[in-house]
């Protein structure tokens, strides 16, 4: 299943002013510029490889994304990227890329354990040897969930020029096995009426996703709980996990 919020056109275009470029994305880009080969899973608009192409990266890149619509603005924006639409599942890779990445907490739209195992499984063929799989989750710990409330809202503008308001809203009392639903709502002069759309992520913590990990072959190189590659505490924002076959 791909969320409302990737999948509808008119709402995929609004995705890069709401999630503009910033210390993640340099963390990342950073890594491509080693990397003689990148497959970025669950790629969105794809901000990163479209900004490695620019800068001249000459090897292989690839975007892989289930949502048409986001890859749509990826496609029209640098053709010259290999977009894939679909997931893990559509492609069988054999040790073809020195980089694998999940950017933008994509690794937590993974909900269910079996797709967290299908996809580590499909990190871990793709990888050469001395290749990395580098992801990112939010810490648990830090609670962000918390923080999704009404009142804060972001304004960003539409391609047509129109202001939309964008807010969201934790349904229930957090998390329940991990998950946390919620609902994220769009308004703006342009629609009838605010446009909402539910979503579910889940939060694991560190020992949980080195469970996974080494049940696909792939073991915890390095993990930092911010883009600064400060140390991974209890209150950390973030779990960034940089992992290599075994």
């Amino acid at each position: 299943m791909v969320d409302q919020v990737f999948a509808d056109p008119s709402l995929a275009a609004l995705y890069d002013s709401l999630n503009p470029w910033g210390p993640g994305d340099d963390f990342y880009l950073g890594l491509l510029r080693e990397a003689g080969s990148v497959l970025d899973i669950g790629c969105g608009t794809g901000q990163l490889l479209r900004r490695a192409r620019a800068e001249g990266h000459p090897g292989r890149l690839m975007g892989l994304d289930p949502a048409a619509a986001m890859l749509v603005q990826a496609r029209r924006a640098r053709p010259d990227v290999e977009w894939v639409l679909g997931d893990v599942r559509v492609r069988h890779w054999r040790a073809e890329f020195d980089l694998v990445v999940m950017t933008g907490h994509a690794f937590q739209e993974l909900v269910a354990d079996e797709e967290i195992r299908v996809c580590l499984r499909a990190a871990h063929a793709a990888l050469r040897d001395g290749g990395r799989f580098v992801f990112d989750t939010r810490n648990p710990g830090a609670r962000a969930w918390e923080r999704w409330t009404p009142d804060r809202v972001h304004e960003v503008t539409a391609p047509d020029g129109a202001p939309v308001r964008v807010w969201h809203e934790v349904r229930g009392d957090g998390p329940e096995r991990g998950r946390v639903r919620f609902t994220e709502t769009y308004a703006g002069p342009r629609w009838p009426a605010p446009r909402s759309v539910h979503s579910v992520l889940r939060f694991l913590d560190a020992a949980a996703l080195e469970g996974f990990l080494a049940e696909a072959g792939l073991a915890v190189a390095a993990q930092y709980g911010d883009w600064n590659r400060a140390p991974l505490t209890a209150a950390a924002p973030e779990i960034i996990t940089v992992a290599r076959r075994t």
